[in-house]
């Protein structure tokens, strides 16, 4: 899992053992991607296999990053210091249920294609493009930055899996990710809108 600003080597070094221990401890031969799934898991549908992969690779990349995301906004929202406590407490923990809400939903539409989701931590470490946030403390102005640049990046992220879903056939999981894309899009006005303010401007 994964900030938007580079930490400092000592936290960027463990990211990178963090992330190969999440390597050498996915089972062997298991797909990261979720497919092809096992017999016993391959719900049957009309789709092609390659549609299926495809739309099954970018889901599972935006349901890692939802939760590694979720756990972002929770850190921040638990170790908050600011004269805008308040608000930026309520809002980080609301941006959090948002995202939260959305992987279920998500997940289980992977999973009627045919395809396989998230089983582990490690899985969510090996397919996340999230930072992580291990810092003693991080500025408010700092969390409010690394939070708008991880929805950027989830924009694009999920407007790719649009344009996929939708080459794939796959109506249902595109109007999903084109409500998430809203979500995302709402969360990023917000953010930014808090960046322009006086204590991130001067």
């Amino acid at each position: 899992m994964a900030v938007m600003t580079p930490p400092s080597q000592q936290t960027a070094n463990h990211n990178d053992t963090a992330g190969r221990k999440g390597a050498d401890t996915m089972p062997v031969g298991r797909p990261k991607g979720g497919f092809p799934a096992p017999r016993q898991l391959a719900t049957p549908t009309d789709l092609k296999p390659e549609e299926v992969q495809k739309v099954t690779e970018i889901c599972n990349q935006i349901v890692a990053d939802h939760f590694a995301l979720y756990i972002k906004y929770k850190n921040f929202h638990w170790h908050l210091s600011s004269s805008h406590f308040r608000d930026y407490h309520l809002m980080f923990d609301e941006h959090a249920a948002e995202i939260f809400e959305a992987i279920d939903p998500l997940a289980e539409r992977i999973r009627k294609i045919g395809g396989t989701t998230i089983r582990s931590v490690n899985h969510v470490q090996e397919l996340t493009s999230v930072v992580d946030d291990d810092e003693d403390y991080v500025t408010p102005q700092a969390m409010i930055e690394r939070l708008l640049e991880e929805n950027k990046k989830s924009l694009k992220t999920t407007r790719d899996a649009c344009e996929i879903t939708d080459e794939a056939r796959d109506y249902p999981t595109n109007d999903l990710l084109q409500a998430l894309l809203d979500s995302a899009e709402r969360r990023t006005w917000f953010l930014h809108e808090i960046s322009q303010g006086a204590e991130f401007t001067g």
